[in-house]
């Protein structure tokens, strides 16, 4: 759960607050005190979190908190908004060109996840903007590195340019280039080397690299489980470099929260996507008002929609729909897509945590791992077409033959087919409740 420590902190801050039914400027500066006390063990920056909490008390003391009639809601809209301000305030866009190639560099030091970032950021705008993009292997000191990439591209079917036992880094940034201007592709992202820690050749190597093909954006990328240490990272990059934004990698991790609340405020500098698991497609555009919303257990409802409609596979939503206009019954093969597509949304942990209200306590005890889903789709594909398509002929014979083709028990084959009958009733309820005037149903995200 992204900044899971500093969330139940501000969860047990505000609950405190909602208690209240006026407050005086002594509960001002003990809840301030609070708050600060929670971004310094959150590994924040010093200066940050003393500006921070130094605005939140200014605007608090004031008629805003102490004269409102909810002050503990008041007191905590004014938290949200100077944590938004203080992750960036207005989300900050891409800067494409259009009607020449994206070049886009991306740096960092090692082990902040560059490599997979490029194969990621590629495969995202290749779907959201149509680009056609071309990866560029420029790490030639790490093992494997160019292998990687060349992994992630065949993996992602997205073409990269590699030169296997040339040391030439700034060569290969221009002959990838070249490659691209060749090949009409209109987005390049160069994988450049990292090192464990900034020195005088990665910097100076980087510089020659950004003169060679005078990139569009410069993004670095940081680690989001390393804290204020980032702030001394990302200055030494911005100064040599002039970076134009920042991709935070690893939220998904046992992540502080020090590196997003103190990088946009010290550099100034804005983060633009964050990467938020391990599959492919865990990267986000950066949001600084719904990422507030997030670290202060509010939920964010509008990423998950954003998540849901990125994820929907339109043409088997089409079909479903056409299925269950025309009174077809909704089969297996349809419960084992909707699975599958959910799935593929990410992690339920990381689903729940973008609902307001998620009892986030109650939810330490319960299984988030995916096993019921990895389960119940194991029992579904131990049946033959005929079953999944008539689930009505599975009998007791039939469910122990599945049951033991997907290594479970026949208790849990009877509760899929009592879940499975419970959705087709709803999917039934839905079809007859939205259908429109004009004929036209709406399904769930669609």
């Amino acid at each position: 759960m992204i900044f899971e420590g500093l969330n139940e902190k501000f969860q047990n801050i505000f609950s405190q607050l909602k208690r209240k039914g006026k407050l005086n400027e002594k509960d001002i500066q003990e809840v301030s005190r609070e708050i600060k006390l929670a971004l310094l063990e959150a590994d924040v920056n010093f200066k940050v979190v003393k500006q921070f909490t130094k605005n939140i008390s200014e605007r608090a003391v004031g008629q805003e908190v102490l004269n409102s009639l909810t002050p503990g809601q008041q007191f905590i809209k004014i938290v949200k908004d100077e944590m938004t301000t203080l992750l960036g305030g207005e989300i900050e866009r891409m800067d494409f060109v259009d009607g020449r190639r994206n070049v886009f560099m991306l740096v960092g030091l090692q082990g902040a996840g560059k490599t997979t970032t490029a194969g990621k950021l590629a495969n995202l705008l290749r779907k959201e903007k149509k680009f056609k993009p071309l990866l560029v292997a420029c790490d030639v000191y790490r093992p494997a590195a160019i292998k990687q990439l060349e992994i992630l591209g065949e993996e992602l079917n997205i073409d990269v340019y590699s030169e296997h036992d040339v040391k030439d880094p700034v060569g290969i940034a221009k002959r990838g280039l070249q490659k691209a201007v060749a090949g009409q592709y209109d987005l390049v992202i160069m994988d450049t080397a990292g090192r464990l820690q900034i020195d005088e050749t990665l910097m100076a190597e980087l510089v020659n690299i950004k003169e060679a093909i005078e990139p569009t954006e410069i993004l670095l990328t940081v680690d989001g489980m390393t804290g204020q240490e980032s702030v001394n990272v990302a200055n030494e990059f911005n100064r040599l470099l002039n970076i134009s934004g920042v991709i935070l990698t690893k939220l998904d991790g046992d992540t502080r929260g020090g590196a997003a609340l103190s990088i946009t405020y010290t550099i100034g500098k804005a983060i633009k996507y964050i990467g938020t698991g391990e599959k492919l497609t865990d990267i986000e555009l950066f949001y600084p008002d719904r990422m507030a919303s997030r670290i202060l257990g509010m939920g964010d409802v509008l990423s998950f929609i954003d998540k849901a409609q990125n994820m929907m596979d339109e043409e088997k939503a089409k079909k479903l729909e056409e299925k269950l206009k025309n009174n077809i019954d909704f089969d297996l093969n349809d419960f084992l897509d909707q699975i599958k597509q959910i799935e593929d949304m990410g992690s339920i942990s990381s689903l729940l945590e973008m609902m307001p209200g998620a009892n986030k306590k109650a939810l330490k005890n319960v299984d988030l791992s995916g096993a019921d889903t990895k389960r119940t789709e194991a029992i579904i594909l131990s049946m033959t077409n005929e079953e999944r398509s008539k689930p009505g002929i599975i009998n007791a014979g039939r469910r122990k033959r599945i049951a033991l083709g997907s290594g479970t028990k026949v208790a849990d084959v009877n509760r899929l087919l009592k879940g499975f009958e419970q959705s087709k009733k709803m999917m039934k309820q839905m079809t007859n409740s939205n259908i429109s005037k004009k004929g036209r149903m709406k399904l769930p995200f669609m």
